[in-house]
């Protein structure tokens, strides 16, 4: 398997980034938020988790080993599979998440396109036990961006998971006056989703 990538980043797509590794690229899956901290050009190191189907091999970046364990735990849930999981962390940190299962928070959970009231009840059950406490670790992408790239950046990653473009277009009006002069695109792509998932 293969535990982490390390090399110069070829492409950023709305979904993935190509990280070059000995003169091949590989395409590693990502949540917006991971991606946000990556510049093509520049050296990247991704731990990664790579998920083996019959008709494909496909590789999970993540912004750093917390985020890793939390997507690989997640899968371990009845119903979850690797593209929930990553839903699930592009709308939730890992701390986010272990607060919101350990306790009993369904509303929360619900915000990720995906999970109903059902199936958040069924994640709560099953990993309440092995989520463990919160960290107190904030996400290393939380990289800053000049003012003018954050709405560009938010609103693909909205459209990625799904969200028409008119309305990543309003949750982005909505949450813009938090961005500041310093944009974390991260924070700001959870808040946007906090308000979609309201409307």
């Amino acid at each position: 398997m293969i535990a982490f990538v390390r090399g110069q980043v070829a492409a950023v797509t709305l979904s993935s980034a190509v990280v070059e590794v000995g003169g091949v690229g590989l395409d590693v899956m990502c949540t917006p938020g991971t991606l946000a901290g990556l510049r093509i050009g520049q050296q990247a190191i991704l731990p990664t988790s790579m998920v083996v189907r019959e008709d494909s091999l496909t590789l999970f970046g993540f912004a750093d080993e917390d985020e890793k364990q939390t997507f690989e735990l997640l899968q371990t849930a009845s119903g979850v599979g690797p593209k929930l999981a990553q839903a699930m962390l592009a709308v939730l940190s890992p701390d986010d998440l272990r607060l919101a299962i350990s306790g009993d928070d369904v509303k929360t959970l619900t915000r990720v396109p995906g999970i109903g009231q059902k199936g958040a009840q069924r994640i709560i059950l099953e990993l309440r036990d092995r989520i463990g406490a919160p960290t107190g670790a904030g996400r290393s992408t939380a990289a800053a961006v000049p003012a003018a790239a954050w709405r560009d950046q938010v609103h693909q990653g909205l459209v990625g998971l799904g969200w028409p473009a008119r309305d990543a277009e309003k949750a982005i009006d909505a949450v813009a006056p938090e961005a500041g002069e310093m944009p974390d695109v991260a924070a700001l792509l959870r808040a946007a989703l906090r308000t979609l998932s309201k409307a």
